[in-house]
């Protein structure tokens, strides 16, 4: 990762067939278009690769999280259970339709826990939202049976782990919906992008209503078109599609090269004094983003982080200090610092997230370093990333 280093003719073929049109909205201009569709075909080329009836391409993961949660039916004062470890946009789209995140410990899978999110539920609990971090896969088996023996909605985040499967099953389909992104820096990028998925055709015409002001899309006049429900403006343009699309037809050489050369660094390190590796529950199912190892502590962690890096290893973050993606470092949330009013549930009734008991979080996340697996990498690179690794450890 991420998808543009093997950026080429493919993505510029696609971008002109938009460009030649003039057509960069994905909705009507039929005459105009010479037959290009790039949104609709990226989303009937990625329901076909997840195996779902129904895909929906909007304009990040961020939107397609709020998507997915307004489609399916969660709104305010449900109580959302998501991981402390994650990207921003998991509390944030809660909020941002009504509901309140409530936070459970993660294990070392660097995921939601299930016996962590059993503990969380309450009679408010509406959803539960495992994020698949890193390019791999939570315990989803136990919490989507979690959710069906409690009744709750099981809305996964595959934001970061597009192409992984769990015994089988692409990540992102266990659940009444699935999103994605493809940012500038995912797997396969659109530049902005992202994607919902569901087998549920109910849920996928609400997704699809949704994320364009609430239209039906029937016919082929869209001044005609009726709004069954309020909507918002979470559409994709025809270019960012367009990119999108060359990129998805190479998701099988991305996943190679990525598991190749993350399974030749994880074989060095195989050993080193003190390393021990991120529990995959489907270790064939990894997209290998990322490899992802623990040290013995926290202090141990911090300071190979630092020596790695000194060392000319980069993209190693230590997740623990990060200001995105750990929940240690959002200070704008703990302090609720909201640009306007919010609901009375969430005032009122919303966890002290400055006072969370996330211990378990804390000392999984105080000893992890991920190292991003890049497609650029030569053999040479990958040799001298190795002998450089080696050396930090004293090997």
């Amino acid at each position: 990762m991420p998808g543009f280093e093997i950026f080429s003719d493919e993505e510029r073929r696609e971008v002109n067939d938009v460009l030649d049109t003039g057509v960069l909205f994905r909705y009507g201009f039929d005459a105009q278009r010479n037959g290009h569709w790039k949104a609709k075909t990226f989303e009937k080329e990625f329901a076909e690769r997840v195996g779902v009836p129904y895909a929906h391409l909007c304009s990040s993961g961020t939107s397609a999280l709020v998507i997915a949660l307004a489609a399916c039916g969660i709104g305010a004062g449900d109580e959302v259970i998501i991981p402390p470890f994650t990207f921003v946009a998991s509390f944030e789209s809660v909020m941002a339709v009504g509901a309140i995140p409530v936070f459970a410990d993660i294990d070392e899978t660097l995921c939601l826990d299930p016996k962590a999110v059993a503990k969380a539920v309450t009679e408010r609990t509406k959803a539960v939202v495992p994020v698949h971090m890193c390019g791999a896969m939570a315990q989803i088996d136990a919490l989507k049976q979690l959710c069906d023996e409690k009744g709750l909605m099981l809305v996964e985040d595959a934001c970061q782990s597009v192409g992984a499967t769990f015994k089988g099953q692409a990540l992102g389909t266990f659940g009444k919906a699935g999103c994605y992104s493809f940012d500038a820096v995912k797997t396969i990028t659109c530049g902005e992008g992202g994607g919902v998925v569901t087998p549920h055709e109910e849920i996928y015409q609400k997704i699809h209503q949704f994320a364009d002001h609430g239209h039906d899309h029937v016919g082929n006049d869209r001044g005609l078109e009726g709004h069954p429900i309020i909507g918002l403006n979470f559409r994709i343009s025809e270019l960012n599609a367009a990119v999108g699309l060359a990129q998805l037809r190479k998701l099988d050489t991305i996943l190679e090269i990525q598991r190749r050369n993350k399974t030749r660094i994880k074989e060095a390190m195989t050993g080193l004094p003190g390393v021990s590796f991120r529990h995959l529950p489907d270790p064939a199912g990894d997209s290998a983003t990322f490899l992802s190892f623990f040290l013995p502590d926290e202090d141990q962690a911090r300071e190979c982080a630092s020596q790695l890096a000194k060392a000319g290893v980069g993209g190693c973050p230590y997740w623990y200090d990060n200001n995105w993606h750990y929940i240690r470092s959002w200070d704008h949330l703990k302090n609720r610092v909201f640009p306007a009013r919010q609901t009375l549930e969430m005032v009122n009734t919303a966890p002290d997230y400055a006072n969370l008991s996330l211990d378990q979080s804390h000392k999984v996340m105080g000893r992890t370093i991920s190292m991003q697996i890049m497609l650029g990498w030569t053999q040479q690179d990958v040799d001298s990333r190795i002998e450089k690794i080696r050396q930090v450890f004293g090997a």
